[in-house]
């Protein structure tokens, strides 16, 4: 019993050193960025939140982008159903971080709003032949929503794919690929926005001033 008392009294001075070596330790591990992966990270979801936000944005102008068109071109029977269609599925897919988490439906939803573009841009010819459309107050308002609308998207995908691109490098690269290693593991490699179909980097044309 003496001796099991003895041994415990030498081991405490052991504590303070140990949590004195601990403090000079954590910014020597900071600097070595320790905390990178899990920053950008978070980066990366953000830089996605930004891309759902601007598809939201386009989204939200189709109803009225529709009936406009609609009250000028109700004929164009085909057309107005596809975005409408197109715009349907986009919904039907739930976005969110977890969606990052998934790659194939991270890609059925770049597929799905993929398809809602380019049935706008469908859309869009079919309102050349209406000069009386193309005039109309409402219908200009809501050009300029989508452009804006459309170059925001452009420049989200953008800073996307930056974001990942930071992030899957730190895993890939020394001292990350030894962080990720040892501490995170469970965090893998993160799917970039790639094009579903020829020129989708480019926003549909919505310059009607020909």
């Amino acid at each position: 019993m003496t001796t099991l008392i003895s041994a415990r009294w030498k081991l405490r001075p052991l504590f303070p050193r140990a949590l004195l070596v601990l403090l000079f330790t954590l910014p020597w591990l900071s600097g070595c960025g320790i905390n990178n992966i899990p920053t950008y990270d978070e980066q990366a979801k953000a830089a996605w939140a930004q891309v759902e936000n601007q598809y939201q944005r386009r989204a939200d102008l189709v109803p009225n982008l529709v009936a406009t068109v609609k009250g000028y071109a109700a004929h164009e029977q085909e057309t107005l159903i596809a975005v409408t269609e197109a715009r349907a599925k986009v919904g039907s897919i739930q976005a969110g971080k977890d969606l990052l988490d998934n790659p194939q439906k991270l890609q059925q939803f770049q597929a799905a709003q993929s398809e809602l573009g380019s049935a706008l841009q469908r859309l869009m010819v079919v309102v050349e032949r209406y000069p009386d459309l193309k005039a109309n107050q409402n219908f200009l308002a809501l050009q300029s929503q989508l452009e804006g609308t459309e170059n925001r998207i452009s420049v989200a995908r953008r800073d996307f794919i930056q974001a990942v691109n930071q992030y899957n490098r730190e895993i890939r690269t020394f001292p990350g690929r030894i962080w990720h290693w040892i501490l995170y593991s469970d965090m893998p490699l993160r799917e970039t926005y790639e094009a579903t179909n020829q020129n989708a980097e480019q926003a549909p044309k919505v310059d009607f001033n020909d």
